[in-house]
């Protein structure tokens, strides 16, 4: 593929999509630390299961005014009149399960912190705090082991894939392809 800058790039970024390449080289495998964007990130991918991950990209903003900015505490606190103005809202993925799912996962995350002081500290903890090397791989027993953890604490549209793509977006795991320009990895299992 031919890249407008002569940067290669992993081959899921659409290079006609700027959002899309700001995605892939600034965020996407960048180790997040900070627990409201571990929250956005988790239910992004939640809404993105069956669909393109650029799909839900493209909506991010309007997500972020729906579910006023990833606040769990207040997302945790949404009632039934507000899930059905979500599901009416046409700029976000209006998929009612996937909203019923955002609230219970935002109860799930509140609960997490308080068990372990962030959910920082709870997803690094899988790692030892380190960045993991993982190429071509759509699920793996670590995304199985956390899937099925938080499956236990009431999250839903936490399924090892979901949290396979979740873990390589957050930077947990490095999946940068081959060939790609940012392929060399910041892990620590060379």
């Amino acid at each position: 593929m031919e890249w407008k800058d002569g940067r290669p790039r992993c081959r899921w970024a659409n290079p006609e999509n700027p959002r899309y390449l700001h995605y892939h080289d600034c965020e996407w495998g960048v180790p997040v630390h900070d627990d409201r964007q571990l929250f956005e990130m988790l239910i992004l991918e939640g809404f993105q299961a069956g669909l393109s991950w650029e799909c839900v990209l493209n909506k991010r903003e309007a997500f972020r005014r729906a579910f006023d900015d990833f606040d769990w505490e207040k997302v945790a606190a949404y009632d039934a009149d507000k899930c059905a103005a979500l599901a009416q809202d046409a700029s976000i993925i209006r998929n009612k399960r996937k909203i019923a799912a955002a609230v219970e996962n935002a109860r799930a995350f509140a609960a997490i912190r308080r068990e372990y002081g962030s959910f920082d500290a709870y997803l690094w903890q899988w790692t030892g705090g380190k960045t993991i090397c993982e190429r071509g791989k759509a699920t793996s027993p670590l995304s199985d082991a956390i899937s099925a953890d938080l499956r236990r604490r009431g999250m839903k549209f936490v399924g090892s894939t979901i949290v396979y793509a979740y873990l390589q977006a957050v930077g947990v795991l490095w999946s940068h392809e081959e060939g790609c320009f940012l392929q060399e990895p910041p892990c620590q299992n060379q």
